[in-house]
């Protein structure tokens, strides 16, 4: 087996491994609209996917008052709860997964959404064991500050320059960016990939397939 580039690949969860971009906008346009606000367009509401979800409202929603956050939250979270048993991984994503465990990379995630969440999904995507770590944006600071990663790097003792973030969004490649880690960009997510050029991914995929088959060759 030839040796690696990386040891630890982090990838984030929502449109990077798991088709949820298109409900989640939904759900944030939903939980505005029920508290009687404007909401946000599609473009809006896709660009804050990968924040921490409060900071995500916050940013999609600029009409809605600091003290009704809490409310928009809860609204978001029921229209989602709703939705989630229409969702799954990618297609792909399990033997991707498989091959990189079976090469000896370290798998994590960093992730926008809450533990609870995240726990809930594993759970039931049946991918305990898979990952050897992850962190969500209510136990650490939201993308894109680099302490997710800092601490994923510091809980196996990896080295930025042995560390890959794989991510949708222009969030996910800055968080890289600022921890002096290699990221790698996939085009069927939240963001648009001519945005990503500028934070310097190592490549864009535009499939779970080129996407296998370029961790494959490089990583």
């Amino acid at each position: 087996m030839r040796s690696r580039q990386f040891d630890l690949i982090a990838f984030d969860w929502d449109g990077t491994l798991f088709d949820s971009t298109a409900v989640i906008a939904r759900c944030i346009q939903s939980a505005v609209t029920d508290l009687g606000y404007t909401p946000p367009t599609r473009e809006a509401a896709s660009y804050v996917i990968g924040m921490g979800l409060m900071q995500a409202l916050a940013h999609a929603a600029p009409e809605v008052p600091r003290e009704q956050y809490a409310m928009l939250g809860e609204r978001f979270r029921f229209h989602y709860v709703s939705h989630q048993n229409d969702l799954s991984l990618f297609t792909g994503v399990l033997p991707l997964l498989a091959e990189l465990k079976g090469r000896q990379h370290l798998l994590a995630v960093a992730t926008g959404k809450n533990r609870a969440g995240l726990d809930e999904v594993l759970h039931k995507q049946e991918l305990h064991g898979v990952f050897d770590g992850s962190r969500t944006a209510d136990e650490t600071a939201g993308k894109p500050h680099p302490r997710m990663l800092h601490e994923l790097m510091s809980e196996f003792g990896v080295k930025p320059e042995r560390t890959l973030m794989i991510g949708d969004t222009t969030h996910d490649l800055q968080m890289a960016l600022n921890a002096g880690c290699a990221s790698l960009g996939v085009s069927y997510g939240a963001h648009e990939p001519a945005a990503f050029h500028a934070l310097k991914p190592l490549h864009v995929a535009h499939s779970v397939r080129e996407l296998h088959d370029w961790l494959g060759a490089n990583a």
